[in-house]
Parts: structure tokens; C-alpha cells; sequence
């Protein structure tokens, strides 16, 4: 993914108004994420724990998410992650978002299971450790496991836009 300013990731919003997202919470570490790393951007809402966004490229363009997720359970069951298949220890959460448009507007949303921190990218990578057994045993290379979340992650996004 390419490196993203404040100003890029603001303007990539579709389902949400530029009102709101103008104030939201953008990471302040831009510039120390690992961006070639990365297949999305995604972060919880430091002041809200059931808020979440998600930035992505595709096609060569970016869009953006606003999400909403339950707050802490305590649920102890491990969930998979419908992105990258994924069930790390620190959960899974359906997270969901508002259709972009007028369906939005009227209260239409989708929603998927997706990594509770967001971090699909690095478990996929082995640079963060989702816990034992949190991984499918495949034969298949990174560079297709990152292929599948990109084509989940673009299928999501098709939802909440189309």
C-alpha cells in the first residue's frame, strides 16, 4: 500500500459525510506504519472502542470506511476472520458498515467478521503473532494468502458501495 496523508485518507471516506470525517480520529504515526506491508489501513477509535476505520487501494484508488463493532464481550470462543482466515487470540469482531449513499442514509449496512485490531496484514506476514492455532495450516505462498484478503477485503467494500 502507498503511504497515505491525513488529508488522502479524509477525502477516501464513502460512507460517511465529509462533516464526519473531518473529525475523526487519523492515526498520528502515520509515517511509521509499515505501509509495504500493508494491504489496508486500519485502526480503532481510541476515543470510542465500538468505532473503527479501514483504508484501502484498490484499482489504484483509495477508499475509506467508517465501522461500527461491539465493545468487549468477554467472549472467551475464537472467531475467524472473514478477511485473512485468521482467528488471533485478541478476537474477532463483526464490524459494520453503513451503506454509502442513499441506502446508508435510510440505515442500510453490511456487515463481516474482521481481525478486532485490524491487523489482517501483519498476521498474514508473520510480523505480529495472532497466538497458537490461530493460522489454517496451507500449502499455498504469502503472496496468495495476501491475494484472497485483498479480493475479500474489495468484495466487502463492493458491498458497502454498491
Amino acid at each position: 500500500m502507498k503511504p497515505l496523508t491525513e488529508t488522502e485518507i479524509r477525502a477516501a471516506f464513502v460512507n460517511c459525510s465529509k462533516g464526519e470525517a473531518k473529525r475523526l480520529p487519523v492515526p498520528h504515526d502515520l509515517r511509521e506504519q509499515p505501509w509495504d506491508d500493508l494491504d489496508y489501513l486500519g485502526w480503532r477509535d481510541p476515543r470510542s472502542p465500538v468505532r473503527a476505520y479501514l483504508v484501502a487501494e484498490l484499482d489504484g484508488r483509495t477508499q475509506a470506511l467508517a465501522l461500527r463493532c461491539p465493545s468487549s464481550t468477554g467472549q472467551t470462543r475464537r472467531t475467524m476472520c472473514s478477511m485473512c482466515l485468521t482467528s488471533p487470540v485478541s478476537g474477532v469482531s463483526l464490524m459494520v458498515a453503513p451503506k454509502a449513499g442513499a441506502a446508508g442514509k435510510q440505515g442500510n449496512s453490511v456487515g463481516t467478521y474482521v481481525c478486532s485490531d485490524l491487523a489482517c496484514s501483519l498476521y498474514l506476514r508473520g510480523l505480529k503473532d495472532a497466538g497458537p492455532g490461530a493460522r489454517l495450516n496451507e500449502s499455498i505462498a504469502v503472496e496468495a494468502k495476501v491475494e484472497r484478503t485483498v479480493a475479500n477485503l474489495a468484495a466487502f467494500l463492493a458491498k458497502v458501495t454498491g
